[in-house]
Parts: structure tokens; sequence; C-alpha cells
């Protein structure tokens, strides 16, 4: 990719929420795209920074990643957009946490981008974001979303505003790009 045609994305800041059970490949390839094109990233999550986050790889333990900024401490202002990453357990643990729905919230009354993949888009339901919104995720919270009012369909990725959805890791590429693009049109 031409680094001219992103260079308005570079010193960008984003915000990746996530806790213990993360998708790991759903948190590693969304941060170094991101990385790469000189965006800022930041693991925020319900843990103290300094703690670690447990990834997995389906259902498997994988790597742990340090937590450089607890949510009770980050503000929707510091940055640019919101990435949460799938796996299972880590959006139904952050579904508990209150600084955590709150601050998803936030990002949304902002109207700042909002990136979900695979469970990730289960958080979006607490945060009250999902009603009348297009959406898709991991097929099994698609009765979920439907319930919470939003329009599930089965795509690679789904944008609806500034709301950027999409399936599972293999959708990563089409995420990342459509993720890039609305943080191209951040005004800063």
């Amino acid at each position: 990719m031409d680094a001219a045609i992103h260079a308005n994305v570079q010193g960008k800041r984003v915000a990746v929420l996530m806790t213990d059970g993360v998708e790991q490949v759903e948190y590693t390839g969304p941060r170094r795209f991101l990385e790469d094109h000189g965006i800022q990233v930041t693991l925020v999550s319900p843990k103290a920074r300094g703690e670690e986050v447990q990834g997995f790889n389906h259902l498997s333990m994988g790597d742990r990643f340090p937590v450089e900024l607890d949510v009770r401490d980050a503000r929707p202002g510091d940055f640019d957009a919101l990435v949460l990453p799938g796996g299972v357990a880590n959006p139904d643990r952050l579904r508990l946490s209150t600084e955590a729905i709150t601050f998803i919230r936030e990002f949304a009354r902002e109207n700042k981008p909002i990136a979900a993949i695979c469970h990730g888009p289960w958080t979006l339901i607490d945060a009250g974001i999902a009603q009348g919104k297009r959406m898709t995720s991991w097929p099994s919270l698609k009765e979920d979303l439907r319930n919470a009012g939003a329009e599930w369909t089965d795509a690679p990725v789904v944008v609806d505003g500034k709301l950027v959805t999409s399936r599972k890791p293999d959708d990563i590429p089409a995420f990342d790009e459509a993720l890039l693009r609305e943080l191209e049109a951040v005004k800063v």
C-alpha cells in the first residue's frame, strides 16, 4: 500500500479495549496493520496498567499482552477510534465491566469510529449501540444482535456510519481496510 495515500492517518490514536480471553489474532493483526500506517495503538483494559491480558488462539492459550492503560483512566477524547476484538470470554467479561461499557458508549456519543470483530459486537448491545445498526459478527451472536434491534447480515465487513463490524479472523484484511478508511475521514 502506498504510504502517501494514507499519510493523513499518521499520528492518529486508536484504543483497543480487551481483557482475558481475547482472540489473539484479532488484536495482533489489526494492531500491526495500524502501527504499520503510523497510527498509535493503546491496549486499554479493565485491568491495571502493567497487568497482562491472556490471549487465546481459539480454545488454546496464546500470548500475554501488557495493559497500557486502565479503562478507568482512559478518555475517548484522547483517541480517534476504538477497536473491540473478539474471542468468546473477552467480550463476555467486558460486558460485566461498567467502566468498559461506559467507555464504549462514550465513543459512540462522541461519534468516533468503533470497529468490532467476531464476538466483539456483543459489547455494543450493552453499550446501547446495536439498535438500528446494520452489523455482522460471529454467527452465534446473530440472534442476540437482532434481539437488540440490529439488522444482522453475513458479510466479511459491514460499515454503518462510523461502526465497522466483521465476522471472524479470516475477515481481518477487510476489517483493517474499513477501519483505515474511517480513520482517514477523522478530522483532527
